[in-house]
């Protein structure tokens, strides 16, 4: 009833029903991005585009910089263009072939290709170098690959992901969602629930960045 009151009166004060429309989604989705983050940013993808626009000339100059190629084959990768990003990183780890980050992210380029076994070996042999890598990252995304074609073993990959980041809504929201997706419905309603149990206990300034999963897991989606 608040927001019709509010589009009413907005479409008074405008004069135009659509543009009274635009402002209030325009306020919905800047209230979400200060306090929630449903909402993907509008200009994230634009700032990735330009850092990687300059990171290819850069390499083009000096195609020996390390550090700026695997800057920009994380780029490719945010941007989910994998087969480009593994090109990259096949390249970074001629020089960085003992980087448990390296490992990871072409275990993730060949996950996302469909090869779940050298994807797995790759990301298993970054992690024994450092458990702890990319905070976790790795098993949630072991978890996501095999969760149609082995169950258990995502299951258990997600439960390692939780293992580290025990104070993580998104551990317990993914692990539920894995959990609804098997048909599993009252260990769905625990994993979602836990979510919401860490979240109340979280401390202020660390409840912004897990406000988005907490939400997720209460509306069971």
């Amino acid at each position: 009833m608040g927001k019709f009151l509010l589009f009413v009166l907005l479409w008074r004060l405008l004069g135009n029903p659509f543009l009274a429309l635009l402002v209030i989604i325009v306020v919905i989705y800047v209230l979400d991005r200060r306090f929630v983050g449903l909402f993907p940013s509008i200009s994230a993808p634009l700032k990735r585009s330009g850092r990687l626009a300059k990171l290819r000339r850069e390499l083009a100059l000096s195609p020996h910089q390390t550090s700026s190629r695997h800057e920009a084959a994380r780029i490719l990768l945010e941007k989910k263009r994998y087969a480009e990003a593994e090109n990259e990183l096949r390249k970074v780890q001629g020089v960085m072939d003992d980087s448990a980050d390296v490992l990871c992210e072409l275990g993730l380029c060949r996950l996302k290709a469909g090869d779940l076994v050298e994807g797995e070996r790759l990301m298993r042999e970054g992690l024994a170098i450092n458990p702890r890598v990319k905070y976790g990252e790795p098993y949630l995304r072991l978890g996501e690959a095999f969760a149609a074609s082995d169950p258990d073993k995502a299951i258990g990959y997600m439960k390692q992901f939780g293992d580290i980041q025990s104070s993580s809504c998104e551990a317990y929201y993914r692990l539920g969602k894995l959990y609804k997706q098997l048909g599993r419905e009252r260990d769905a309603a625990a994993a979602f629930d836990e979510a919401g149990h860490i979240y109340r206990g979280l401390p202020a300034y660390k409840r912004r960045s897990e406000r988005r999963w907490a939400l997720l897991a209460k509306l069971r989606y």
